[in-house]
């Protein structure tokens, strides 16, 4: 059974890993956050590190002090007035955006552009609510929890998520982020008869790869190492292609000199659009999911016209997903097709998190997803 932390075992202080700086991070100790109605306390298990938390710490786009860490699971150690839902012992992952599924951009299921979407409901306490991961315990806000909901939030979108007893913390972490790409999967409508072209095999391309392969389509990866196809041949992906030759000769080659019917871009490099949109077929579709730093590209802009390719992009989560994404995870483990803790190379305690952060800022051919465990 879950364990139960009685509330006088919670410390009055933590150890969390703060961002102080740009490219610094450091683990100090922080007050443990109080609660409020409606909302809960968790005792992160397992954070996984994202892209997007090295983009804020590397380039000084968020104020320190914060602590970041979006990809968690724990154990619910105390419940505000008003929950219902969850009690301490509860083994749970907490989404940090949830949209308010009200306004425009709700109705239009555009969730990431909701304003409230854009607001985070999950914080360690220190400084503005970021995650909160990469520390010992999270404040759960209400409307995250879903129990004593705000005023203008649909209660249907809550955040909190309880994880069966056989599901482990390693596993669930990966909800939010397997969210996201089955979001771009979803987006791509891809059919059976459909070749597919994911560009960089990290732990989110091979995400975006095996998700794209339950759909019945013939999925092609791309990505400098070979420890890395290896890993994802772990995932059924086995039509590998050496990144460091042409990849778009061998995704022609792949679908009779035409192109592939979808690529997604599974690395922040824009200069691999330009390669993503030449390996696809006339009409076919780019996804780009891992830009999201503001620049300038350069791509054919005949290609879209004359050519009819579609260049798209896919952000963060969907909540019009979110139970089928949920059930992927657990299935996923339980039928060993989508065991998602082969994905994890290496773990850190919160002590070594800044060491975790320069190898997740620096990966190597045998690193994948990089997790913190206080």
């Amino acid at each position: 059974m879950p364990e139960q932390i009685p509330a006088e075992q919670i410390p009055e202080e933590q150890r969390a890993a703060v961002y102080r700086a740009v490219d610094t991070v450091v683990t100090e100790t922080i007050p443990v956050p109080a609660i409020g109605v409606g909302e809960v306390l968790v005792r992160i298990h397992t954070c996984g590190i994202c892209g997007t938390d090295l983009k804020k710490i590397h380039t000084g786009s968020h104020g320190a002090p914060r602590v970041f860490g979006h990809e968690m699971a724990g154990t619910v150690a105390a419940v505000g007035a008003g929950v219902t839902s969850f009690k301490p012992g509860n083994r749970v992952v907490a989404f940090h955006h949830i949209p308010c599924g009200v306004c425009f951009y709700c109705r239009k299921q555009t969730f990431a552009q909701c304003e409230m979407y854009k607001k985070v409901g999950t914080t360690a306490g220190l400084g503005e609510a970021s995650g909160g991961g990469f520390a010992e315990y999270i404040r759960v806000m209400d409307w995250i929890v879903g129990d004593h909901v705000s005023a203008g939030v649909a209660p249907q979108t809550c955040g909190l998520i309880h994880i069966p007893d056989d599901i482990p913390f390693e596993q669930a972490a990966f909800i939010e982020p397997v969210n996201t790409c089955f979001k771009a999967i979803k987006l791509l409508n891809l059919a059976a008869d459909d070749t597919v072209l994911v560009i960089g095999q990290g732990s989110i391309g091979i995400l975006l790869a095996a998700l794209a392969r339950q759909s019945g389509a013939t999925v092609l990866t791309s990505d400098l190492y070979p420890e890395r196809h290896a890993i994802a041949a772990q995932f059924g992906l086995d039509h590998p292609i050496d990144a460091r030759g042409d990849v778009v000769a061998a995704a022609k080659a792949a679908t009779d000199g035409r192109g592939v019917d979808a690529a997604l871009v599974a690395v922040g490099a824009d200069s691999l659009i330009a390669t993503a949109m030449e390996a696809i077929r006339a009409g076919g579709r780019v996804m780009l999911f891992a830009s999201t730093q503001h620049g300038t590209a350069a791509f054919d802009p005949a290609a879209v016209c004359m050519d009819e390719k579609t260049l798209m992009g896919s952000y963060s989560a969907s909540v019009a997903i979110q139970q089928e994404g949920i059930e992927l995870v657990f299935a996923g483990y339980r039928s060993e097709a989508l065991d998602l803790t082969r994905l994890i190379s290496h773990r850190f305690s919160l002590e070594q998190a800044a060491a975790a952060i320069q190898l997740a800022s620096h990966p190597v051919a045998d690193s994948m997803k990089i997790v913190l465990q206080p």
